[in-house]
């Protein structure tokens, strides 16, 4: 993974993705507490998801909202989609990424869409197999988006030109 380091925390934006109500029952009676999952990202690939439980809402999604800025990492995107193909498992989540021509759209529902469009990408088809749990959808995604690897980072880790790359 690409860790970043959040510099300026100001062009980061977060979106909301899930709140769950959890109920604890005790001899006093039910106590409510929330947990929010919550994507930053800056639009230009960096993305981080974060985890929030408190008493209330608000609490709940700026609690998310912190952890997710500590968890950053930079994802490659050409020209509003990912470089490749790539299908990854997380939990019961399974999720396929595809990159896809311009002006295709963000093919992707629920809390893939969150995430890619969190990290600024337009144009992809993306698929969920398997759960739907909100939790396992982003922590799949980001993980799907933090393998990927375009051109300029093969050529660095094989030591060689460009144009090499291509065309062998």
């Amino acid at each position: 993974m690409n860790k970043v380091k959040a510099n300026t925390e100001t062009e980061l934006k977060d979106r909301l993705v899930a709140i769950n109500r959890v109920t604890k029952v005790t001899k006093g009676g039910r106590t409510f507490t929330f947990a929010a999952i919550v994507v930053v990202g800056d639009g230009k690939g960096v993305i981080g998801y974060g985890l929030g439980k408190a008493g209330e809402v608000t609490a709940a999604i700026a609690k998310g909202t912190e952890a997710a800025k500590k968890n950053l990492v930079k994802v490659p995107v050409l020209k509003g989609t990912v470089p490749h193909e790539v299908e990854v498992k997380f939990g019961g989540a399974r999720v396929l990424l595809k990159p896809a021509a311009a002006g295709t759209g963000l093919k992707a529902g629920g809390a893939m869409r969150a995430v890619l469009e969190s990290a600024g990408i337009k144009d992809v088809i993306a698929k969920s197999k398997g759960s739907s749990n909100p939790h396992s959808l982003v922590k799949a995604t980001v993980e799907a988006l933090s393998e990927m690897r375009d051109a300029y980072q093969v050529a660095g880790e094989r030591g060689i030109a460009m144009d090499k790359v291509f065309n062998g």
